[in-house]
C-alpha cells in the first residue's frame, strides 16, 4: 500500500494513505490525507485512516505524540476513528449524524460551526450543505477541509455542489477573513498556499 507523509510545519503535517473503499469509477483518487496537528498542548488528528503496519515512520510519529483527540470533519469521514480511539485514549469528535452503513462505534462529543475543540481550534461553516465543519487552526495559520475542496490535478478548487454561487462561495470568501498561510484537503494534492485558495474561489468548482 502506497503511504506518504509530509511535513506543513513544526507540529502539522500529513500523511496519504490509499483508501480501502476506493475504486476507479469514484470522482476522487485512491490516495487521502489525514492530518495531524500540535496545538495548545494537544495533539489532534483529524479525519485519520489508520496506514499500514509497516508504514513504521508514521506509526512512530503518532507514537512519540500519542494523539489526545480525533475529530472526523465529515459524515461519510468516519474512517479508522475507532481504531484510533481505542489506541490512545483520545477524546472522540464529530458530527451528531451519520450514514447509516457508516456509524462509528465511538459515541463522539459533536460538533457544529463555532465549536471550539481542544488545543483552541475551531470548528467553521462552508455552506455546502453536507454537514462538513472544516477547522481553523490558528497556531499554525492553517485551514483544514474534508470535501468542500480538492486538488485532483494539483490545481485546488470548491468541490460542487447544486448551491454553489448562492451558498458555498459566500461561506467559503467569509474565511478570507482568517489570517491563514495553509490549506489542507483530503483529495489530490492536499497542502496549498492562501493564494492558491483565493484563486479557487474563482475557478468554475470541480464536478468530478
Amino acid at each position: 500500500m502506497q503511504v506518504e507523509l509530509r511535513d506543513v510545519a513544526p507540529g502539522l503535517w500529513v500523511w496519504r494513505v490509499e483508501h480501502p473503499a476506493w475504486q476507479p469509477d469514484l470522482d476522487w483518487g485512491p490516495l487521502v490525507a489525514s492530518t495531524s496537528v500540535e496545538s495548545g498542548g494537544e495533539t489532534l488528528l483529524l479525519d485519520p485512516l489508520a496506514p499500514p503496519a509497516e508504514a513504521a515512520e508514521v506509526w512512530e510519529r503518532l507514537d512519540a505524540r500519542p494523539p489526545t483527540a480525533v475529530v472526523v470533519l465529515k459524515p461519510d469521514h468516519v474512517r479508522d476513528v475507532d481504531l484510533f480511539v481505542r489506541r490512545y485514549g483520545a477524546r472522540p469528535f464529530g458530527p451528531s449524524l451519520f450514514w447509516r452503513d457508516d456509524i462509528p462505534e465511538t459515541e463522539l462529543e459533536p460538533i457544529e460551526p463555532g465549536s471550539e475543540l481542544p488545543g483552541g481550534l475551531v470548528a467553521l461553516h462552508d455552506g455546502r450543505g453536507r454537514n462538513e465543519t472544516p477547522l481553523w487552526v490558528p497556531e499554525h495559520r492553517a485551514l483544514v477541509f474534508a470535501d468542500a475542496l480538492t486538488a485532483p490535478d494539483g490545481e485546488l478548487r470548491v468541490w460542487a455542489t447544486p448551491w454553489h454561487e448562492e451558498r458555498a462561495l459566500p461561506a467559503l470568501r467569509e474565511l478570507l477573513s482568517l489570517p491563514f498561510e495553509h490549506v489542507i484537503v483530503s483529495h489530490g494534492e492536499s497542502v496549498h498556499p492562501r493564494a492558491a485558495y483565493e484563486r479557487a474561489l474563482e475557478l468554475p468548482p470541480w464536478a468530478g
